[in-house]
């Protein structure tokens, strides 16, 4: 009972930590608005960083694992390196992705916490749901435990938009 009562209590906490949908950070992390600077300074160093090239530009990820992970949170990885109107902006964060420890999150939890989603899709075998502020929340094969929550500036409809990858 007392582990069942933790347990609860994280998935409240997470949700609550979450944000509403309207605003779409997480953890005071925003994609589009927040820098490499605003994070370091809310998280910390990161386990470890990458750097690659996409579509021809700059980008890094930076990766929170267990020990700087959130509490609840296998690992959460940041990705920097985003277009705006404005030019590319290899600072700005593009998407942040949390990997929930199993059982940390269900489907229930994510409606109940974000409320409808905008739209149902599948990816493979991987079902998700889209949220039209920005949030993509990806399941277990089981299509009921929380695989990972995938965090973006606001997306067009999702029969208009691709799933982030």
């Amino acid at each position: 009972m007392r582990r069942w009562l933790a347990a609860g209590s994280l998935i409240v906490a997470l949700v609550a930590g979450a944000g509403s949908v309207a605003a779409e950070q997480w953890g005071g992390i925003e994609p589009g608005e927040s820098t490499m600077t605003s994070v370091r300074r809310l998280r910390g160093e990161p386990t470890r960083k990458a750097t690659q090239k996409v579509d021809g530009y700059d980008t890094a990820e930076w990766i929170y694992e267990e020990g700087k992970a959130p509490p609840g949170i296998r690992r959460l990885t940041v990705d920097f390196g985003l277009m705006t109107p404005g030019g590319y902006k290899a600072e700005l964060v593009r998407s942040l992705k949390l990997e929930p420890k199993p059982g940390a999150f269900d489907r229930d939890w994510i409606v109940t916490g974000w409320g409808p989603p905008a739209g149902v899709g599948r990816d493979g075998e991987t079902d998700f749901f889209f949220y039209k502020e920005g949030l993509f929340v990806y399941f277990d094969k089981d299509g009921i435990r929380v695989a990972s929550l995938v965090f973006t500036p606001p997306q067009l409809p999702p029969d208009q938009a691709a799933p982030p990858r």
